[in-house]
This record gives structure tokens, C-alpha cells and sequence, in this order.
């Protein structure tokens, strides 16, 4: 869908909002034509948009693993350190490495985490320069395609004009050729 389908969807989504009427504080909209306008957005986007979006979905679906990770890793690192409780030489040592993973993990998480939100960043920063740039570019058309309307209503009314000062001469014509000829008797 060409992007100009994105505005004109958003335009249709803000005249759904401003069909809504307004109870105190609240406007009440019909939820199922905003719902099926903003499917219809997020289908019209770039694919640029979309590919960002499942992007982000795959990094965080990622953390959640590691983090699902980490958290299995921790609960059997504490089961065996649990297990191990009978043995105070090698307590000490589980505990430590059990720390040491948990740690590790967090660490990992964490640089994970910073680079799937300064990749969220950059794609955000990407898009909305984009959004600009078509916006822009939609607002300097807009302005072309007024100033040309401007230029041919222009035309169009100066040949009007000319028309109605034509249709003028000739009834002023019509009636100097009537007046100057002598009646019939």
C-alpha cells in the first residue's frame, strides 16, 4: 500500500475519534472499527516498520529465553547447592559458583537487554526520520498540486470572464441591429 495509504488510514482513524462522544472525561468510539483501522495501519506500514517490530519481537522473545535460562540454571545450581548442604567443604565452593553463574547470567541478561533496547533505539530513531522525510514529501506535493489547482482555476476564470464579456457585445449588438431597423408597418 503506497504510504499516502497510511495517512489516509489515519485520517479515517481520527474521524473515528471524533465521531466518538465525549462521557465526562471519556470518549466512547466503536472499538471494532478503531481495532480494524489499526490493523489496517500497522498491514500499510513499510516493511521496514514491520521487519523492526518482529526485530524487537525476537529480541525480546531471546531475552525471555536467556532469562528462562538463567532462571533454570539458578533454581538448579540451588537445588544442587541444597543437595549438597552436608558437605561444608564443598558448600562453600557450590555457593561460589553458584554466584558466580547467577552473576554471569544477570551480566548476559543485561548486556542482551542494552543491545535489543539501543537496537529498539536506532530502529525508532530510523523509522520516525523516515516518517518525516514522508511527511515532508507529502506536505510539498500537497503544496505543487494547490498552487497548480491555484493556477488553472485562474485560467478557467478568465475564460469565463472573457465569455461573459463576449455574450455581452453580443446582446449589446443584437440590440443596436434591432433598434436601428425601422418597423414594419
Amino acid at each position: 500500500m503506497p504510504q499516502n495509504g497510511v495517512y489516509d488510514l489515519l485520517k479515517m482513524l481520527e474521524i473515528a475519534l471524533d465521531e466518538g462522544y465525549s462521557v465526562l472525561k471519556y470518549t466512547v468510539v466503536n472499538k471494532k472499527e478503531i481495532e480494524t483501522l489499526i490493523d489496517r495501519i500497522y498491514m500499510a506500514l513499510p516493511t521496514e516498520v514491520q521487519e523492526a517490530r518482529v526485530f524487537i519481537k525476537d529480541k525480546e522473545r531471546l531475552q525471555n529465553k536467556a532469562q528462562a535460562e538463567a532462571a533454570d540454571i539458578i533454581q538448579k545450581a540451588q537445588a544442587e547447592a541444597d543437595r549438597k548442604l552436608s558437605e561444608s567443604d564443598q558448600i562453600k565452593a557450590i555457593e561460589r559458583e553458584g554466584i558466580r553463574i547467577t552473576n554471569e547470567v544477570k551480566e548476559e541478561c543485561e548486556r542482551i537487554k542494552h543491545l535489543a533496547l539501543q537496537d529498539a533505539d536506532k530502529i525508532r530513531l530510523q523509522a520516525t526520520d523516515e516518517a518525516m522525510k514522508i511527511r515532508e514529501g507529502a506536505e510539498l506535493y500537497a503544496e505543487q498540486v494547490l498552487t497548480s489547482l491555484e493556477g488553472n482555476l485562474t485560467q478557467l476564470q478568465q475564460v469565463v470572464k472573457n465569455g461573459q464579456i463576449y455574450m455581452e457585445q453580443l446582446r449589446a449588438d443584437s440590440v443596436g441591429r434591432y433598434s436601428t431597423q425601422t418597423p414594419l408597418r
